[in-house]
């Protein structure tokens, strides 16, 4: 049984369209995967079948009586409350109906707080990233639905949460169209791939293995189909550019046929390419980065460090790992001096120059265009010691000159983290910290 229709559907949103007359439909019981480069427009799919946004032709009609469920790729940062009250409020919907009474309400809470390893009492707002996801995940399992959107689902969670997530999503009965950059989560997961690519959407109807030789011998064939196209196009343009004999000779059907040639090269999308990254080296630091002396930190009256010692020197590349909310950002904020520590010291070395990914994205401004986030206002940026054009920069990072004049909240996830990557790579560094840097990027 269907549950969703996709008819003649087209989203054109600030650029060309993200799709293009699509017409597909999802089936009860399938496990949809769903790929395509940053900003191709999977995010907008999913809230298209969620109900959140509308196309701007065709129609996506879900069947009625689908409990559907949508888990955005952000993190919510302005909901407050405990985690209880705002997995309780899920269902608010289902208990003013009188679909579920209050004790089933809250024994539902009860098992999916459970289930995903968080106190009903602790508040979402002094929660890391990683237990507000896991928060809102369980959001969109407590409503048990019939259709489950999950947009990077993975993102921010540890590797026992992820692999809590796939083991109970494999198990379950309902149907599933998620988006990642996961590709374990990705293989274990879907029976079926859909594909957004320049405007069209694929359905492979394959295990994600399959689908990566079958789209990489269909690319190969259009390469070669493009490269034939392109050398008649060329043939045909030296064929009219002769002499006047030939413009007497020549017939006005093939003269149509060459019109008709440059029309469809000119309408013709390339395959996005690969980001060009460069890193700016400053002046050698010395050869002490970080020292870290006893140093102890609470985080509302939860222990995070108890007496920790340790030292960066220059060439070191450490990660840091643990469970959500064991204290990894905090960690990095404190080695970076932006929070000062209960007991002990933290020392930075000399003639340091540091990039910081910030997770959540903080160093961007939303209400500004791409352009004038990296720029300031102006027309280039400095890069190793020489003067660059804004707009070639950040064709590096794959921001076309239409796309670069955007306002960042319009973005998806990965075209963020790229703008943040290239606003980073503007300043030379001698040390570079990163928190969660692959959230969000295509492969």
């Amino acid at each position: 049984m269907a549950l969703v229709y996709l008819e003649d559907l087209t989203i054109a949103y600030r650029g060309p369209p993200l799709l293009d007359g699509v017409t597909r439909q999802i089936e009860s019981g399938q496990r949809i995967g769903l790929l395509g480069r940053n900003g191709s427009g999977k995010t907008t799919l999913l809230r298209m079948i969620a109900g959140t946004e509308q196309p701007d032709h065709g129609r996506c009609t879900v069947a009625p009586g689908t409990r559907v469920a949508y888990l955005s790729q952000e993190v919510p940062q302005d909901v407050t409350g405990s985690a209880g009250t705002v997995v309780r409020e899920a269902l608010a919907a289902a208990v003013a109906a009188e679909e579920i009474d209050g004790w089933e309400a809250d024994a539902r809470v009860e098992q999916t707080l459970a289930r995903m390893q968080i106190d009903a009492m602790a508040d979402l707002g002094s929660m890391s990233a990683g237990l507000r996801r896991r928060t809102f995940l369980a959001c969109s399992l407590v409503a048990q639905p019939h259709l489950l959107l999950l947009d990077e689902p993975t993102n921010h969670l540890d590797l026992a949460a992820i692999g809590w997530l796939e083991e109970f999503l494999a198990t379950w009965s309902g149907t599933l169209v998620f988006v990642t950059h996961d590709r374990a989560f990705l293989r274990t997961l879907s029976t079926r791939i859909w594909e957004i690519d320049r405007g069209k959407l694929f359905d492979w109807s394959c295990d994600y293995d399959t689908f990566l030789a079958r789209k990489a011998d269909a690319l190969a064939a259009e390469d070669k189909q493009n490269a034939l196209f392109d050398k008649r196009l060329a043939e045909q343009e030296v064929w009219i550019r002769q002499g006047v004999k030939a413009r007497r000779t020549r017939n006005e059907g093939r003269v149509r046929a060459l019109k008709a040639m440059r029309v469809e090269r000119s309408q013709r999308r390339e395959q996005v390419g690969k980001t060009r990254l460069v890193i700016q080296e400053a002046a050698r630091s010395g050869t002490l980065v970080c020292s870290v002396e006893g140093v102890s930190f609470s985080y509302g009256g939860r222990p995070i460090l108890s007496d920790f010692s340790t030292a960066i020197l220059r060439g070191d590349k450490v990660g840091i790992i643990g469970p959500n909310g064991a204290g990894k950002t905090t960690l990095l904020r404190l080695l970076l001096g932006q929070l000062a520590p209960d007991q002990g010291t933290v020392s930075l070395g000399t003639q340091l120059a540091v990039a910081y990914f910030d997770q959540l994205r903080g160093q961007l401004d939303g209400d500004k265009t791409i352009v004038d986030n990296i720029a300031g206002g102006n027309d280039t940026v400095t890069i190793d010691g020489k003067s660059r054009h804004i707009i070639g920069y950040l064709q590096d990072f794959l921001f076309s000159p239409e796309r670069s004049r955007t306002l960042v909240r319009f973005l998806s996830g990965g075209e963020r983290h790229r703008v943040l990557l290239a606003k980073l790579f503007t300043q030379p560094a001698n040390v570079i910290v990163l928190d969660e840097p692959t959230n969000d990027l295509d492969a």
